[in-house]
Order: C-alpha cells, then structure tokens, then sequence
C-alpha cells in the first residue's frame, strides 16, 4: 500500500517541476539593489596627528533618478568603547566631472544632501570625508563607522539600506 505523504510529495514534485518548465515559478534573482553605498579609505593606517580620507560612493542601479538621499555615519561600538581615540571630520569634497566641490556639511547628520541632485540611472557619486586624528589621540586602537542610509526615486519608490561599514583604520604609535 502506498503512503498518502508519497502521493503528496509525487504531486508537489509534478506541480514544481510544471511551474518551472513553463516559468512561473520564483526564481533566485541577481538583480543589485536599487541604490548601493560602498566605502574606502585612502591608508589602513595614521598616527596621531595623521588625516584619513573616506570616500563613500552611492550608485544608482535603477532606471530612475536619485532625487533624494538621507545618510547617517556613527562610529562603531568597539570604536566608542577606546576614548582615548580622538578623531573628527574636518573636511568633506564631491566629485565631479569638473573636479572636487565642498560638501553643504559633514559630521552624522545628513550626510545625503552632499552626493548633490539628482543621480542619474547607472551612475555614482561620490563623497569623501577628510577624518583627522587628533595628536593628543590613543594609538593601538581601531576608527571604523558605520552608516544608514534612505534614497528615493524619481518613479516614487524608495530604499533603504544598512548597515553599511567602513574599512578599519589603525591608529599606530609612532
């Protein structure tokens, strides 16, 4: 006698096997996030009294226009549990196809109005900040942030994404 699990697991089998011959059935799709946020820095290493830059760049990888970008950037917990790391952003720059342009601000808060407007389909934009290690800081220890960010789109959809972390930077001792 023939078990009723077999004879579901035979149909289930059949059913499955029809959706994907004529292509209804989900599928595991490649396709990239609407908008991406990826980071870099220029060393792995500073001193005291040295300058990190950090390039973060947003890419759009939808058929619409970014209008709008909301991005956060707060250091890690292992980086806030060694206070005597002292660090700030003391600079921030836009690439663009003339050349650098000041940010309209730096720090955690909305770091998204300096990609500038309007991201086209397909393209990037990126922003670095200049992070200065101050030369009273702690060495031995690691500076690593991580970042939040909103986008929306110009066919009325939105993203959001995070978190997203930055490369370690090692304060050495001179």
């Amino acid at each position: 006698m023939r078990s009723p699990l077999m004879r579901r697991f035979g149909l289930a089998t059949f059913l499955g096997l029809l959706l994907a011959v004529f292509g209804l059935a989900p599928s595991a799709s490649a396709d990239p996030a609407p908008a991406t946020l990826t980071f870099s820095t220029d060393t792995a290493t500073t001193t005291p009294g040295g300058t990190v830059q950090l390039s973060m760049t947003l890419t759009n990888n939808k058929t619409y226009d970014i209008w709008f970008v909301y991005q956060t950037i707060d250091p890690t917990w292992l980086t806030t549990q060694r206070p005597d790391l002292k660090y700030s952003f003391t600079g921030c720059t836009l690439a663009t196809a003339t050349g650098s342009t000041p940010c309209s601000g730096t720090g955690p808060a909305n770091l998204g109005g300096n990609y500038g407007a309007t991201v086209p389909p397909g393209q990037s934009r990126t922003v670095t900040l200049t992070l200065q290690v101050a030369a009273d800081s702690g060495c031995n220890g690691n500076i690593g942030f991580y970042s939040y960010y909103y986008a929306e789109f110009s066919d009325s959809t939105s993203v959001n994404g995070g978190p997203v972390y930055t490369p370690e930077t090692r304060v050495a001792c001179a």
